[in-house]
Order: structure tokens, then sequence, then C-alpha cells
């Protein structure tokens, strides 16, 4: 039980730098600030779910849950 601790904790190791640098390489909320005067309906702004920073945004959720969800197995000491 002890062996299946350590790969969780290597797991849970590896998610943890895996959101932080995905955290790190999105854009800023204020990068979208000349949008302001009506420019929000352009190609980007409608597909935004298809580009990079959509796969990022989807990535880094899917990650914070496995976050979640890891540390509170390894809370639970039942290894």
């Amino acid at each position: 039980m002890e062996a299946l601790r350590i790969v969780i904790t290597v797991f849970f190791i590896l998610i943890c730098v895996a959101l932080t640098v995905l955290v790190l390489m999105q854009e800023g909320k204020s990068a979208g600030l000349g949008s302001i005067g009506g420019a929000a309906e352009t190609y980007w702004g409608k597909n935004k779910g298809r580009s990079m920073e959509g796969f990022l945004v989807k990535m880094t959720k899917i990650l914070a849950v496995l976050f979640m969800v890891i540390a509170a197995i390894l809370n639970l000491n039942v290894f």
C-alpha cells in the first residue's frame, strides 16, 4: 500500500507542476481590454474555445479538478 501512496504522490507533484506551467502560459485578462469598443465579435472572439488559449483554459480546469481530488485522496490516509 505504501508503494501506491508514493505513486499517487508523484502523480500529484506532476499535476502541480503542470498546473503551474499552464497558469503561467495563459494571457492576463487585461489583454482583452482593447475589445471594449465593440471589436469582441471578431473571429478570435467567436472561436476562443478552439484556439490555443481555449485549450489552455480547458486543461487548467481539468488539472485543477484532478489536483483537488488527489489532494483529498491523499488526505484520507487510507494508504
